[in-house]
């Protein structure tokens, strides 16, 4: 698998762990000591990878079914550090999540999550 498929891997276990609310595949995206950060309704949000999948769980599951919004706009990789732009969905909302990926002991995973909230 190239670095690309590998990263796009990844993505998708984001994508389909927030929209599904499955802690596990959004435990293995990302790096246990990952930030998110965005502004959330205004507000500033800076979060950990805990916070965040706490958030998720909570907020719950897309019906089973449901097919994820998820456009990858960019994929830039230099060596073992990677960003990716992928506009999502989540919760009824939409978002551009600019995530940063670094390659640890072979494998991909997202270290940072910056967001921007689109206007409803």
């Amino acid at each position: 698998m190239s670095d690309e498929q590998a990263i796009s891997a990844v993505v998708h276990l984001y994508v389909d762990g927030m929209a599904f609310a499955n802690e596990g595949a959004l435990r293995k995206a990302f790096h246990p000591d990952a930030a998110i950060i965005g502004n959330y309704k205004g507000a500033l949000e800076w979060t950990t990878r805990e916070g965040f999948i706490k958030t998720v769980v909570e907020t719950g599951a897309a019906p089973p079914g449901t097919q994820p919004e998820m456009d990858v706009k960019r994929i830039d990789i230099t060596g073992d550090a990677a960003t990716v732009k992928v506009i999502d969905s989540f919760a009824g909302e939409r978002y551009s999540d600019h995530l940063s990926l670094v390659k640890i002991d072979g494998r991909w995973v997202i270290v940072n999550k910056v967001f921007h909230q689109h206007a409803s």
